[in-house]
């Protein structure tokens, strides 16, 4: 297995980070050194509402109060709805206590929710308003749950009750000495969090994440990548990503965390809020990257643009650095002040690192997965690949299993990081959670420098009537780099003995881009594309047969192709 030794000589420095033990003592750290300080910025009634770290603390002090005297200090407590700061509140309250978090996925069916909040054994639901009909109408469903808390609702009905009612009782019997909140102590190692992973293949799972695990990867997280003075929050909280990752990673540096409210909304507030990091998934960098081509090209300066580029990129090889000069009108559209993109969730194509580079922008990309609390690598800000996801996290051993004759093995983590198991299932746990190491099914292996290249899904990978390994992913991202290709998917074609011999890329079109390139015939042209696109690769790994879709590819809620619902061309 490969891990770095404090003997090892590395072209980077760890990041120094203040130590913490819990989340409990990670916030008092922050009242002690930013208690008057911005944390949180978001849109309310229209206007900009700011609250300290201060006036934070007191917050989840309430309510954990409050959730404590109705007798669910160490329950499991499930929230369900919207980012908002009310989100963050009820999030950090639980993590402090001695009870379970259960983040569940708004986009979800109704019925999948209400699956995990009875497979969770939650007994108290917050949510917010546009799931109260349900709620209210399948109660009986939900036997556990002894309250459901509406962030919107103004007043208590029956077991109904109102958020800032509850809260503002809490803030009372704290402000009269109740101290059985304030006072409450957890088992490190016990269950603290309960993520349900979407996963693109059969039931959701429950993901179990001990207090110990969500603090490394805080810690350790910070030792390879860190943040700065002000981000924009995106992506939906309910994912490890950005609730570890970019919530608490953010609070551990006392920065400030600006709401995002909408997707819609992305461009305007990175104008409104001008943060200096974001975490993003690629689809967002793509549609960036497009955007900023699509402008050039508008306004005739797109070979200008690179040229540029190509200039500034000699000027920095002789310690000169005008990227923000060069580039400042890029710059202002993403309010001024962005230096750095935090991207992960799935493949990210290296010339979109390379293009973010050099306008002055890093790309950072990193890899992780729910099961280890989420992140396992990370690019350094000072030895950045775009090729790879970066170095392992100081607590991570990685091993690599079933090695193919190309190199590439099953990622294999063992560390602070490493979930419990998953929630109630024993079985499954035993499959993927070895001896400590956990088994993530992504392929991969890694370089000389001792950054971690991903091939793909263990699952995903196609092995030819050659012998010869094909991992999808590699190809659908020279694909990717097609400006009208949406979405790309590549399967395996079987010959007449059933046996798979040639690939099929099935692709879905942006008409937008077809018409702004003005294609004429783009089927025609799309099979021309693929094949330039693919032509450094390997003869076994070249396209066969393109096929057009008419509509998009049937996605998970974290916007991830479901493959196995794909109805696949048989033969070439």
């Amino acid at each position: 297995y490969w891990r770095h030794t404090m003997t090892d000589k590395l072209p980077y420095e760890y990041y120094k980070v203040e130590k913490f033990e819990s989340i409990k003592e990670m916030l008092e750290m922050a009242i002690k050194a930013a208690g008057d300080q911005t944390a949180f910025k978001f849109r309310k009634d229209g206007k900009i509402a700011e609250i300290s770290y201060r006036d934070f603390y007191a917050d989840t002090m309430a309510l954990g109060t409050a959730l404590t005297d109705l007798g669910f200090g160490d329950r499991h407590i499930a929230m369900l709805g919207e980012n908002s700061y009310s989100w963050i509140v009820v999030y950090l309250t639980v993590l402090k206590s001695s009870g379970v978090y259960v983040p569940i996925d708004k986009e979800l069916p109704f019925c999948d929710i209400q699956n995990i909040v009875n497979d969770s054994d939650s007994e108290v639901v917050f949510y917010t308003k546009r799931y109260e009909s349900d709620l209210m109408e399948n109660a009986a469903k939900m036997p556990q749950v002894k309250y459901f808390v509406g962030i919107d609702r103004e007043e208590d009905l029956g077991n109904f009750l109102s958020f800032e009612a509850l809260k503002a009782k809490g803030a009372k019997l704290y402000a009269d000495g109740d101290e059985r909140y304030a006072s409450m102590t957890s088992d490190p190692n016990a269950l603290k969090m309960l993520v349900y992973t979407s996963g693109t293949t059969g039931m959701q799972k429950g993901v179990m994440l001990s207090e110990h695990n969500l603090v490394s990867s805080v810690y350790y997280g910070l030792q390879v990548s860190t943040v700065y003075r002000r981000s924009l929050s995106v992506l939906p909280y309910n994912h490890t990503y950005e609730a570890v990752s970019g919530l608490l990673v953010s609070l551990h540096k006392h920065a400030t965390i600006c709401i995002n409210e909408s997707l819609k909304m992305v461009l305007k507030n990175l104008q409104e809020y001008k943060p200096d990091y974001v975490y993003l998934v690629p689809a967002f960098v793509e549609v960036f990257y497009k955007k900023i081509l699509t402008n050039a090209r508008q306004n005739g300066k797109e070979q200008t643009l690179f040229k540029m580029i190509r200039i500034s990129n000699k000027l920095r090889r002789a310690g000169i650095d005008l990227r923000k000069t060069l580039f400042a009108s890029v710059h202002k559209a993403f309010g001024g002040n962005l230096r750095k993109i935090v991207c992960g969730g799935s493949p990210l194509r290296p010339e979109l690192g390379e293009f973010f580079d050099g306008i002055g922008i890093s790309l950072i990309n990193g890899y992780g997965i729910t099961e280890c609390s989420p992140l396992v690598s990370a690019n350094h800000d000072a030895f950045n690949d775009w090729h790879t996801v970066g170095i392992p996290l100081p607590c991570c051993q990685i091993k690599f299993e079933n090695v193919t004759p190309d190199g590439d093995g099953e990622i294999c983590v063992k560390g602070d990081v490493v979930m419990l198991g998953y929630y109630k299932q024993p079985k499954l746990t035993a499959e993927c959670l070895r001896d400590g190491w956990f088994y993530t099914g992504d392929y991969g292996r890694m370089n000389e420098h001792g950054q971690l290249y991903i091939t793909g899904r263990k699952k995903n990978l196609i092995v030819l009537t050659n012998g010869k390994n094909v991992f999808p992913e590699e190809i659908e991202n020279y694909i990717a780099a097609i400006p009208y290709v949406a979405e790309a998917v590549v399967y395996a074609l079987k010959n007449e003995h059933g046996l798979e011999d040639s690939l099929c890329a099935e692709v879905f079109l942006s008409e937008e881009k077809i018409a702004e390139l003005g294609i004429e015939n783009p089927v025609e042209r799309i099979r021309a594309d693929i094949a330039k696109a693919t032509e450094p690769l390997p003869h076994y790994k070249h396209i066969a047969k393109v096929k057009v879709r008419d509509a998009e590819f049937e996605k998970t809620t974290t916007n991830k192709i479901k493959r196995n619902k794909i109805v696949k061309d048989e033969r070439l």
